[in-house]
């Protein structure tokens, strides 16, 4: 007993032994309630030590949560086969199960008329929901089909449709019987959609006769009329109704409701094995021809499922309000599998953020046209949308689109872009203060780094300064969010603008430019990741090369994402942006999101992008594009000069901006995203290589920012 204090009797030694274990036994209950899977990980106490666990134990880490969230038909007797030097990855490998059955099936076994799907319609407050129950027979009547129709197993299958449950039923349905998705934003134009069609190699394409969203009706059918004319592997389209438009049908074309209501309602599932393919995603590449990701089946819905459950901290019963569109990663992972994998109720929202526009009145009398039934008129599957109800006297101000959807769905966890946080910013904080947002308990942000600015006042104004903001760094390569703030322990600090930590299974590395692994805290690198996940990517379609040459080679042994990172003294990871979003001004690398940073943190500014340009001196300059704040007075010769100080001062006088051109709009993609390469074309007076501009949320921007810029040029030239 020499360990114990002098003097210290039995007694009292029997009293610390009790506390000592009651504290461990308490630690333990806490993180097992947390992950149940965390009873049988040695050491992991905590949630931090849980996460070194989940790495240093990878193999031990994800066989026991794939067997306990993932309904498998047949076992794995593999948890992992990979070698990233190749770009092999495998994993789970012997198993057999559904994705479709995972996420509707059992589900429906204990809860089928919980509610799966809320679809936000364009249409304010005529929201239609969708139960497990008849989203799977839904699903069943599509695969059966789909099936009759020809389409099998190792098939792919091209979606180019809105958000709404007949698109989630599409990509359930092929999963059901074991075809792979390619899901095409339903804002490409006709082009892009060919391409993708033609490097899928697909035979079959689901769309609907017209999209609707920000009350303009576009022509989806027509888009693929034209692009399947350059698509001789096309020999069907399925067309559902989203409006009462009369349609103009082809040979090639079927009317899906009218023909799903031939079919049964069960539909037997295909036995897949993990590592076959689930789907296609198509996103940029360096060179301008799209990558074909290639996600498959067991580990991407694992990991979308566990990301779900565990940075948003979704619970049953929760609502999770997921604002992007299914043609994008982040609508595939947060708005379809991870939810649907977690029993959960999610949001599909087909509109935008400022419609009806600001000061706008909206009647039935404006929307009762558009209340038409998207579905099989069948007493089973019928899902009505207002047809015999109109809403009555809707009349709001809808800059405040997502806070009064939060307040009227009571959304828990709203996870959207930093570039729709910024508009709406700008109308001020009147708009969030007008609903009630107290059922909101996280707050998410995604798709690129966000300005403190737009992250004080996301957590301030509209989490009320007691929801988590969330900011979470990941790409359509890695299926899944890769670090954010979430999960850690309760009390731990969230620093604003920061992805901070590594999620489960995850193990960041900063590299320097001769390929050596940076060990020390403040340091920035290019960010690669140490070690495989389930979620990651498989490949690019059509060409592993590519995938190697892109991922594999430049840090070979690690998954090199392109982005570069910094860590700061206590650990945490900020993303500074693409490397090939980095500006070299007289020698000086700096990445545009930092400088975009400072600029944003300007209180007359509502947001920027920041390209470089060819200097003859420096070599590359800094040209700013800035969005100046609705009702701020400022003198433009006044505004540059706050800039080029505030930039000197937060990073360097090297990163001031050589030329500061004020815009009404920046140009974005329907997903919000900035479309720099546009910009760059604009100051390089490449205006024949601007490309396709019909992706983007209003051409009209461009012409706007080319005139301004013409201006600015006959005025003075770029320093």
């Amino acid at each position: 007993m020499m360990w114990l204090p002098y003097r210290c009797t039995s007694k009292y030694a029997v009293t610390v032994f009790r506390s000592y274990f009651h504290v461990l036994s308490r630690r333990r209950c806490n993180i097992t309630a947390f992950m149940p899977e965390a009873a049988g990980f040695e050491g992991a106490s905590n949630r931090s030590a849980l996460q070194e666990f989940s790495v240093s134990n990878s193999e031990s880490f994800w066989a026991a949560v794939a067997n306990k969230r993932l309904s498998w038909i047949r076992p794995f007797h593999t948890v992992q086969d990979c070698d990233l030097s190749r770009g092999m990855i495998k994993w789970f490998e012997g198993g057999k199960l559904n994705v479709s059955v995972n996420c509707l099936d059992r589900h429906v076994h204990t809860c089928p008329e919980r509610v799966v799907l809320i679809w936000e319609r364009d249409e304010p407050g005529s929201e239609v929901k969708v139960t497990y129950r008849q989203l799977l027979e839904m699903t069943c009547r599509l695969g059966n089909l789909l099936r009759r129709r020809g389409v099998k197993r190792g098939d792919c299958v091209t979606i180019y449709m809105p958000p709404c449950p007949l698109a989630v039923a599409s990509m359930l349905a092929c999963a059901r019987i074991g075809a792979a998705h390619n899901v095409v934003f339903a804002g490409f134009s006709a082009e892009a959609l060919a391409e993708r069609i033609r490097d899928a190699q697909c035979s079959t394409v689901i769309t609907v006769n017209q999209g609707v969203r920000g009350g303009k009706v576009s022509e989806l059918k027509k888009t693929v009329d034209t692009a399947v004319q350059s698509c001789p592997t096309v020999q069907q389209v399925f067309v559902a109704m989203r409006t009462e438009n009369p349609l103009a049908m082809t040979a090639k074309d079927v009317a899906m409701e009218e023909e799903m209501l031939k079919e049964d309602t069960v539909c037997e599932p295909a036995a897949m094995d993990s590592e076959d393919v689930l789907f296609l995603l198509y996103t940029s590449g360096s060179t301008g021809k799209p990558k074909g990701l290639v996600h498959t089946q067991a580990g991407y819905l694992l990991y979308a499922a566990l990301t779900h459950r565990y940075v948003f901290s979704y619970h049953d019963g929760d609502v999770f309000g997921c604002v992007a569109d299914i043609g994008w990663i982040t609508g595939h992972s947060y708005s379809v599998y991870g939810p649907l994998a977690n029993g959960g109720t999610t949001v599909l929202f087909e509109s935008t953020p400022i419609y009806p526009d600001p000061g706008v009145r909206t009647h039935s009398s404006c929307v009762s046209s558009a209340h038409t039934p998207c579905y099989c008129q069948d007493e089973t599957v019928l899902i009505t949308t207002g047809q015999n109800e109109k809403p009555s006297g809707v009349s709001r101000n809808f800059s405040g689109r997502y806070w009064e959807m939060v307040q009227r769905l009571k959304i828990n966890q709203f996870y959207g872009a930093p570039t729709a946080i910024r508009l709406l910013l700008k109308y001020g904080d009147q708009w969030v203060h007008k609903y009630d947002r107290s059922t909101l308990k996280t707050l998410g942000s995604v798709g690129e780094p966000i300005n403190t600015e737009a992250w004080e006042w996301y957590h301030r104004v509209v989490g009320e300064g007691r929801c988590p903001v969330v900011d979470t760094w990941w790409q359509t390569e890695t299926g899944g969010i890769c670090i954010s703030p979430r999960p850690s322990d309760p009390d731990a600090e969230i620093v604003p603008g920061m992805a901070m930590r590594p999620f489960f299974g995850i193990k960041p590395e900063l590299m320097d430019p001769e390929g050596k692994v940076l060990t020390s805290n403040h340091t920035s690198g290019a960010l690669c990741i140490a070690q495989p996940w389930p979620g990651m990517a498989r490949t690019i379609h059509n060409n592993h090369q590519r995938f190697i040459e892109t991922y594999c080679q430049p840090y070979p042994g690690y998954f090199f994402t392109g982005d570069g990172a910094y860590r700061s003294k206590e650990g945490y990871y900020q993303i500074t942006g693409r490397l090939d979003d980095v500006i070299n001004v007289s020698g000086h690398r700096i990445g545009t999101a930092e400088i975009e940073d400072v600029v944003n943190h300007c209180s007359a500014v509502a947001e920027s992008a920041v390209i470089g340009y060819s200097h003859n001196i420096k070599g590359q300059g800094v040209y700013a594009f800035v969005v100046i704040k609705k009702g701020v007075d400022v003198q433009e010769a006044d505004l540059s000069q706050q800039l080029n100080d505030m930039v000197s001062k937060k990073i360097a006088k090297y990163a001031c901006p050589d030329c500061i051109q004020l815009v009404q709009r920046l140009p974005k993609t329907r997903s919000g995203k900035i479309m720099r390469r546009v910009l760059q074309k604009v100051v390089e007076r490449d205006l024949d290589g601007l490309g396709d501009l019909s992706t983007l949320d209003d051409p009209a921007a461009v012409q706007e920012i080319i005139q301004g810029h013409r201006e600015l040029c006959s005025k003075q030239q770029p320093r």
